[in-house]
């Protein structure tokens, strides 16, 4: 068996297009530009990669971005105080707050403190608990690429066996919430594997669709997975570098001995990463147009 690549470059590039005319249309149609604050605190490399390419996308795409840093220095009420003032600031629909946050700031306090309607990362007990109950409300964005991602590749969900290994707030938790729904692109029966699982092998060979978000490069091999599964590999470890200082990233799923077996799998990087910036822009927009029908 030859698995198909499931690549979130090109869907995100779609998605993108589609982003791009709703940007265009909520601009000609109702004269609003959607905006997007991402705010970043202290020096830490990685956030400000990420932070670069949010901002590159919303330039591309047409939406309003403000960037705003601080350093490493500043207080937890500093940044709330900040934050604040972004949830009444009527040019801003969406609010991303870059973790991690330096140590000496409560991270969920934080969090709590942005408004939910803004709240386009999905990470506020709002947002969270409307998720959980199966109301409508901004979903995480990496999940909702996930999600995104098998619905774009006729990879049917309804009554599929999904094993999801992690269970972080970010990805695990919700990912399982998400395709648990009585929903379309949902219905699953989902098992969530961890740290504490005894035998994960035993759980993962049973999964139709495999959804590996560990932490832990290549920590999925071919002897976990049964023939046909649909794998979602959401792990982005960097094992080395290049002679060029490039750096070599590899999943949480060993892709070379996996592919043979896989009916379908994503790719690291192309696969799950790309499509959790869009999704961003995608509730950025979502988040404009709500905004514009409550006033």
């Amino acid at each position: 068996m030859s698995a198909r690549i499931i690549s979130g470059t090109e869907i995100a590039k779609t998605i993108g297009e589609e982003v791009k005319k709703k940007v265009e249309e909520l601009k000609r149609l109702h004269n609003i530009t959607p905006g997007l604050a991402t705010v970043l605190v202290g020096d830490d490399p990685a956030s400000h990669v990420y932070v670069n390419t949010k901002i590159k996308m919303c330039h591309n795409l047409g939406i309003y971005s403000k960037n705003i840093t601080l350093p490493a220095h500043t207080t937890e009420n500093e940044l709330i105080t900040v934050i604040e003032s972004l949830n009444t600031d009527a040019s801003i629909h969406g609010i991303l707050v870059q973790v991690p946050l330096p140590k000496h700031i409560d991270e969920n306090r934080v969090l709590f403190s942005i408004n939910p309607n803004k709240d386009v990362d999905g990470f506020h007990p709002v947002s969270v608990g409307r998720m959980v109950i199966g109301q409508p409300c901004f979903l995480p964005c990496t999940p909702l690429g996930i999600q995104v991602l098998l619905e774009r590749s006729n990879i049917n969900t309804d009554a599929a066996e999904v094993v999801v290994v992690g269970r972080s707030n970010i990805v695990g938790k919700p990912i399982a919430n998400m395709l648990l729904q009585k929903a379309p692109n949902a219905n699953s029966t989902v098992t969530i594997c961890h740290s504490a699982t005894k035998d994960i092998a035993k759980h993962t060979r049973r999964a139709d669709i495999l959804i590996a978000a560990i932490g832990k490069p290549k920590f999925i091999t071919a002897d976990m997975v049964k023939e046909g599964v649909v794998v979602i590999d959401v792990g982005t470890n960097q094992i080395g570098v290049t002679a060029e200082g490039k750096r070599i990233l590899a999943g949480d799923v060993d892709f070379e001995t996996v592919m043979p077996k896989a009916s379908a799998i994503t790719p690291v990087p192309g696969g799950v990463g790309p499509m959790t910036i869009m999704m961003l822009m995608s509730n950025t927009v979502k988040a404009a147009g709500q905004l514009f029908l409550l006033h």
